[in-house]
């Protein structure tokens, strides 16, 4: 016998029963950003390697360390599986000139990929809501992207998650921190681990991220990069935090919250809940003005944000807010000769008027369906025999509560039915 083949580690199957959870959280997340003006755009799974060299990094971990990327041979292509959302809906706006006629806000979802050691809340295929406010300069839209999140914690029924911000300034203000800070770092390279050392002058900003106690030591007497933030950066964080504050939304600043992405500037922020472990972000954003510009594209403003499903799920699991399976208004029954279509028309009828049916398929006896019935879930039982097949009529018989069987006309079994359920109902 050949061994079964299971999925590649890191990219998970959804089973129905968790399936409930995962279809309510995408209305819930769906719901909000509709409400708040966000309108839908879907990009390929797929996009041009070099989108993600220019606009991620070539020195980030995602390009290092993280892409699936190959060559597609026969279109002679250098092709990668998306990473991240940001830079191919930018990308879509300067290829179809969406801020033509001025600016917009998008929200899309679906799989992400990145190729890294799998572990709880960190998946080879994870799944990302992400908006992006295209064309807005003000710290208005960095705040309402902060609140709306804020509010939709609170639909998800989820808490204990905080806010970090910070401003990482303009790209004249992170290069004249850059500079000292590569110095501070040459000074205490002794104390730095390969990886510090690697990034030392290609990503020093992300040397000041890391976990190495001894690293983090160094990075304590590091140049704080809000030392070179000038005047009209400082404003406009000074803007968004008075909104916040307006709006009633805590949060802390992080003068080390840097991001992974070389694509921001000025406001940078995580939303971070510390009962994930290791992997407790569970959203993250910020302002990237310079992205359509870097891209090939009109120079335009730009602020978003991308919260990881699998991460919030996992929240809502813990907080107790997983859906019940639905169950079917009816569990279809038919017993004897020529009873099989007549019960298939009686079903599809049903479901046509909007109730939820289940056909008993397998065969059986009257007995076993009866069981499988009840089993279903299903409120109220339909039975079609061939004495109901004869007469035109059908059986309904309660499941929940003690009542009567009764037998109606063909043409009334939606109403009979719609009947019984309001009754259950009460």
């Amino acid at each position: 016998m050949s061994s079964s083949i299971q999925a590649v580690r890191g990219m998970n199957d959804v089973l129905p029963d968790e399936a409930q959870l995962w279809l309510a959280f995408e209305r819930t997340v769906q719901g909000c950003l509709e409400r708040w003006g966000y309108r839908n755009i879907r990009m390929p799974l797929v996009e041009p390697t070099a989108l993600f060299r220019r606009a991620i990094g070539e020195s980030t971990d995602i390009v290092e360390k993280e892409m699936y990327s190959w060559r597609d041979e026969l279109n002679a292509e250098e092709l990668t599986l998306r990473p991240e959302g940001t830079a191919s809906c930018v990308r879509a706006a300067i290829e179809h000139n969406l801020l033509y006629d001025g600016p917009k806000r998008l929200w899309y979802g679906g799989p992400m990929y990145r190729h890294e050691r799998p572990q709880k809340g960190r998946y080879r295929q994870f799944h990302q809501y992400g908006a992006e406010a295209l064309g807005f300069a003000g710290p208005d839209v960095d705040a309402e992207l902060i609140v709306l999140c804020a509010r939709l914690w609170a639909e998800l029924g989820v808490e204990g998650i905080r806010l970090e911000l910070n401003t990482i300034g303009s790209s004249e203000e992170r290069a004249r921190h850059r500079a000292d800070l590569i110095r501070h770092l040459q000074a205490n390279e002794a104390r730095l681990d390969a990886d510090a050392k690697r990034r030392l002058h290609t990503n020093p900003l992300r040397v000041l991220d890391s976990k190495n106690p001894m690293v983090q030591e160094v990075a304590a007497t590091a140049p704080s990069l809000v030392d070179y933030v000038g005047d009209a950066s400082r404003g406009h964080f000074d803007g968004l935090k008075r909104l916040l504050a307006t709006a009633g939304v805590g949060f802390s600043i992080n003068p080390r919250l840097v991001r992974g992405l070389d694509y921001y500037n000025l406001t940078v922020f995580e939303w971070i809940s510390d009962a994930l472990g290791a992997q407790g972000t569970v959203c993250g954003g910020g302002r990237y003005d310079g992205l359509f510009a870097q891209l090939g594209g009109k120079p335009a403003p730009g602020v978003g944000f991308a919260l990881g499903c699998e991460r919030l799920i996992a929240l809502m699991k813990d907080s107790g807010r997983a859906p019940a399976a639905p169950l079917p208004d009816a569990y279809v029954l038919q017993q004897g000769e020529g009873t099989l279509e007549y019960a298939f028309a009686v079903a599809d009828a049903l479901r046509a008027a909007g109730h939820s049916v289940l056909q008993h398929a397998g065969g059986g006896g009257f007995k076993s369906q009866m069981k499988k019935a009840d089993a279903s879930g299903a409120r109220v039982a339909l039975i079609v025999g061939e004495d109901e097949l004869r007469a035109g009529e059908v059986s309904l018989k309660p499941l929940r509560r003690a009542e009567a069987q009764q037998r109606v006309a063909r043409a009334r079994v939606a109403q009979a039915l719609a009947e019984m359920l309001r009754k259950e109902g009460n």
